[in-house]
């Protein structure tokens, strides 16, 4: 691809200035926009920034920028699969989705409230319909309380059903996870890394949530455990319609599991759309850097493998214009200054790519 605006001059101060402008007035053309009614997840313009250096008054003067100008929007029984580098804010935002973090910018609506604001008594009653499944099942699990007694106090807190009916409720719904009745007495430390994390889904699932963030639930474990833990969730899915924000950073699974997938890198969505055009088609550079990396079985198919130099750079000091311009291999000199724009390029398919606009 030729470069773009190669002998053009760029005055980054005021380039930065007018972006500043247009977002701000991106965040503010928002705000008045309706809710979706037909979503249980929207978010605008997510922002979640955490200090890293104060002066003595206790100013902020450095910031890491963990994630940056996220949207998108997640209806009832769907999946959607957040894909990226380690680093690229993944975790980060979906905690800030749950209110676990407090957002420094933008929206989170949940089921037609805008949440963002919510003190943490006020998220209190909606914490049974937001959960949580995280990546490491050993170390979310307290070592000293069995089964029963891990599954038990969230149905008993949330009054989720009568006090003479909990265990009946709790045996039920390990037997949907896959799990034996008599391990009810057990502790954590006697079971393997994938019964473990049968345990956190189940305990995630015992006060009937409407949204679950699956944060990387089978980066742990061995391949045949994976896709046991996978099928689970797409069958508990389906039978108590659940939808998932499902964090990965194996494209296989996330293929496999979702409808809808995001591409993130240093804290930005560059790429968002239906799994069908993400894998079909993918637009950004980086995203098709990703793909080139799945391993294909067929010894006969030669892959095409994009080699991305150097590391991520650091969210506390970002490069300006296009984050991913330090290792795209056809980055130009607008690239470097300039940061593209989040635009929609196929009915549902974003993406924030300056070769992009160069093609349309």
């Amino acid at each position: 691809m030729s470069e773009l605006n190669e002998n053009a001059v760029y005055n980054d101060e005021e380039i930065a200035e007018n972006e500043a402008r247009s977002k701000q007035a991106a965040i503010e053309a928002d705000k008045n926009k309706p809710f979706d009614p037909d979503a249980l997840l929207e978010v605008r313009h997510l922002r979640k920034c955490f200090p890293v250096q104060k002066n003595l008054l206790g100013k902020v003067e450095k910031e890491l920028v963990a994630v940056d100008d996220i949207s998108f929007t997640l209806k009832a029984g769907e999946t959607l699969g957040i894909v990226g580098e380690s680093g690229c804010g993944k975790t980060t935002m979906g905690r800030t989705v749950l209110k676990l973090h407090q957002p420094s910018g933008g929206q989170i609506i949940f089921n037609g409230e805008d949440i963002t604001s919510y003190s943490h008594a006020k998220m209190r009653p909606l914490r049974t319909d937001m959960q949580i499944i995280f990546q490491d099942p050993y170390s979310s699990l307290p070592p000293r309380a069995t089964v029963g007694d891990i599954l038990s106090e969230p149905v008993k807190v949330h009054g989720i059903v009568p006090q003479n009916q909990v265990k009946e409720y709790v045996m039920d719904l390990m037997e949907k996870c896959g799990l034996r009745d008599y391990y009810y007495e057990r502790y954590p430390h006697e079971f393997s890394g994938g019964q473990r994390q049968r345990i956190c889904i189940a305990r995630a699932l015992s006060v009937k949530p409407k949204l679950v963030i699956c944060d990387e639930p089978v980066s742990a474990l061995d391949v045949s455990i994976q896709a046991q833990i996978i099928n689970l969730l797409k069958d508990l899915q389906r039978s108590m319609n659940l939808t998932y924000l499902f964090i990965s950073h194996d494209l296989s699974v996330v293929k496999f599991i979702s409808d809808k997938v995001g591409v993130m890198y240093l804290g930005s969505m560059v790429e968002f759309g239906l799994k069908e055009d993400i894998f079909s088609n993918p637009l950004h550079p980086y995203t098709k850097a990703l793909f080139s990396a799945i391993p294909n079985p067929d010894p006969d198919v030669k892959m095409n493998r994009v080699v991305l130099n150097g590391d991520i750079p650091s969210p506390i000091n970002p490069p300006k214009g296009c984050r991913f311009h330090t290792r795209c291999p056809y980055a130009t000199e607008k690239c470097k200054h300039i940061t593209p724009q989040y635009k929609e390029y196929e009915p549902g398919h974003f993406a924030a790519c300056h070769l992009l606009e160069k093609d349309q």
